[in-house]
C-alpha cells in the first residue's frame, strides 16, 4: 500500500533535478510523436478516399442525367487550343458596333471611369473661369473667388415680389389668426404674432 499522500505539503514541491552533468539527461519520448504521425496519416487517407468517392458519385450522377455520349457530343481539351491571338480588325468592329448603340449603354467596367469623368467636369466648373454666355459677357468664376466676394459684399437681397392689382370684386385672402387653439402653434402663427407685436410697439411709440 502506498504511503504517499497527494494532499501533503511535500507533494507540491518540484522533483529534484540532477544538474551535475550540465545538460538534460532525459530524452523526448518518441511514442507520442509516432502516434501523432500515424493518426495524421490515417486522417489524410480517409479524407482523400471520401473526396474521391464523392467525386465519382457526382460524375456518375451527371453521366446518368446527361445520357450516353452521342455523335453530337465530344470532349475537347481546351488546353490544347492555347491562347487565342488578338485580332485588331475584330476589335475595331466591336468598338464600332458599341458606338452605334444609343445611350445609355451597358458599362464595360464598374463605373469608375464615369465617376472620374464626372469629377473632372465638376472640377473644371468649380475651380476655373468659363463662359456662361459670351454674347452677354456672363462669366462663371471659381467657387473660392465667389466665396471671397460673398464674404466681402454679403449675400445679395432678392427684390420684393410685385403683386398684381386686384380685379373688380376681388378680395385679398386673409388667414384667420390663430389657426390652432394655442396648444401647438404653427410657424406661421408664431411669425404673425411676432409681426403684430412689432406693429403694436411701433403704434404705441408713435402715440
Amino acid at each position: 500500500m502506498s504511503t504517499h499522500d497527494p494532499h501533503s505539503p511535500d507533494s507540491n514541491k518540484p522533483d529534484k533535478v540532477d544538474a551535475s552533468k550540465g545538460y538534460e539527461a532525459t530524452d523526448v519520448r518518441a511514442s507520442g510523436i509516432l502516434v501523432f504521425l500515424v493518426a495524421m496519416t490515417i486522417f489524410a487517407a480517409v479524407t482523400a478516399a471520401m473526396a474521391y468517392g464523392v467525386g465519382k458519385m457526382l460524375d456518375a450522377r451527371m453521366a446518368k442525367e446527361d445520357g450516353p455520349p452521342g455523335k453530337w457530343t465530344k470532349t475537347v481539351d481546351i488546353r490544347q487550343l492555347g491562347d487565342m491571338p488578338n485580332n485588331p480588325e475584330m476589335q475595331n468592329k466591336v468598338a464600332t458596333l458599341i458606338e452605334q448603340y444609343p445611350t445609355p449603354r451597358l458599362q464595360t467596367d464598374d463605373g469608375a471611369q464615369d465617376v472620374t469623368d464626372l469629377h473632372a467636369r465638376e472640377d473644371l466648373l468649380l475651380n476655373y473661369y468659363s463662359w456662361v454666355d459670351a454674347s452677354k459677357g456672363k462669366v462663371r468664376i471659381p467657387i473660392e473667388r465667389a466665396m471671397d466676394l460673398i464674404a466681402q459684399r454679403g449675400v445679395p437681397v432678392a427684390p420684393a415680389v410685385e403683386q398684381a392689382p386686384l380685379m373688380t370684386a376681388d378680395q385679398r385672402p386673409e388667414v384667420i389668426f390663430p389657426l390652432t387653439n394655442g396648444f401647438a402653434r404653427t410657424g406661421y402663427e408664431l411669425d404673425q404674432a411676432e409681426a403684430r407685436a412689432v406693429e403694436a410697439t411701433r403704434a404705441a411709440e408713435q402715440k
